[in-house]
């Protein structure tokens, strides 16, 4: 049995999601709901291999020996039923900079770039940070139940050149479905549009069903670019080892070659150690944190939708953050943030930071010791019942 009731005392030690909070919220006293990484210690057999590493004393420049490739190649197969070959794998240091990367890389200015909000808040600022044409396909909520407009999806791709793709999807929690995925791939290849499928959560998931790989489907594997990390599976964010699957060789060699020239071809050497103990001796760990999650994605729906018959907590089929519908209260995300900040003391994401149609959501990081988090939901319910 693996530890996930001990909280570590994170503050001072250069973590963002505590040390910011005065710098972001003005207030350093909060209870951080924020940041997506989570309050639970590593597996012990990574931190075993990382203490063994540490063992030799150089930590000089790097080759990713086969087993590094390897270990990515046999998790894909086991969890994912994706065979993919080595060939393929194009390191980077994380799925973000590889968005920022392909956008430059394979658009141009002025090129309409698509995304589907609410979203992770680099999808959108990576398109306009490099001066590309932002179109938004707007995710529709049918009472906490999260579905895709494919009507008005298929007239947006018209013109797309890249679509920055969420699966599963952050922050709404949800796991798309093989039906869904297929209809969005075959838009895709109609209107000739690249996905870059950002699937850093595709470990994280919670319900009965398998999370799909889209390049899995069909030949959409041609026009496809995935991103996967440990990092959110296995919470070591800060040892920067990601990795972009390309099956097509054109799209491969561009970007291995655009990461050539800025000399982005080494990676942590922490990292890289991380990465394979992670995948290859992390799987009985993670099975115990999918477990503990469920219970904490219960106990936040649980209470929360208790507390009035329109508050809706989206489905919760993957990731560990809660997306919460307040729009009863009346209040925007921003009045949501200060009325949390100063009367619960706690720290959660605005929901506007997705998006304009997020506006009057929050979303809450529940991946954290459940005792936190049953008083964190305590103060929040309190803060509304009060306001």
């Amino acid at each position: 049995m693996y530890d996930f009731d001990t909280l570590y005392k994170r503050k001072g030690t250069g973590c963002y999601k505590y040390d910011a909070l005065k710098l972001v919220y003005d207030n350093e006293d909060l209870q951080p709901l924020w940041v997506a990484d989570m309050d639970f210690a590593i597996a012990p057999e990574i931190t075993n291999s990382l203490q063994e590493r540490l063992k030799h004393p150089i930590y000089g420049y790097n080759l990713r020996p086969d087993s590094y490739y390897q270990s990515i190649i046999n998790w894909l197969k086991r969890r994912h039923s994706w065979d993919i070959e080595q060939s393929w794998i194009c390191n980077s240091p994380g799925i973000v900079p590889g968005i920022n990367m392909a956008l430059l890389e394979l658009t141009k200015p002025g090129d309409k770039v698509l995304i589907q909000e609410p979203v992770y808040s680099p999808f959108r600022q990576a398109v306009l940070d490099h001066g590309r044409e932002l179109v938004v396909n707007r995710l529709v909520d049918n009472l906490g139940n999260w579905s895709i407009d494919f009507v008005q999806l298929d007239k947006q791709l018209e013109g797309v050149k890249m679509f920055i793709f969420c699966s599963p999807h952050n922050p709404i929690g949800r796991l798309w479905t093989e039906e869904e995925l297929l209809k969005l791939g075959r838009l895709c290849k109609k209107h000739n549009v690249i996905i870059f499928s950002d699937e850093i959560h595709n470990d994280l998931i919670l319900s009965d069903k398998k999370h799909i790989p889209i390049a899995t489907l069909e030949d959409f594997s041609e026009f496809t670019i995935t991103g996967i990390a440990p990092s959110k599976t296995f919470n070591i964010p800060g040892l920067i080892a990601s990795a972009l699957i390309i099956p097509n060789k054109m799209i491969h060699k561009r970007l291995m070659d655009y990461m050539f020239k800025l000399h982005m071809f080494s990676l942590n050497s922490f990292g890289m150690v991380a990465l394979e103990a992670a995948y290859n001796k992390g799987e009985k760990w993670l099975e115990e944190l999918l477990e503990y999650l469920r219970g904490n994605a219960k106990l936040v729906s649980d209470k929360l939708s208790s507390l009035h018959p329109d508050l809706k907590v989206a489905k919760q089929q993957a990731t560990y953050l809660a997306w919460i519908d307040l729009r009863f209260t009346g209040m925007t995300s921003k009045e949501l943030n200060k009325l949390f900040v100063e009367k619960a003391g706690v720290a959660l994401s605005p929901g506007d930071e997705f998006g304009v149609s997020g506006d009057g959501y929050m979303r809450l990081n529940f991946a954290l010791p459940r005792k936190e988090l049953e008083l964190a939901l305590d103060k929040i319910i309190k803060a509304i019942k009060e306001n």
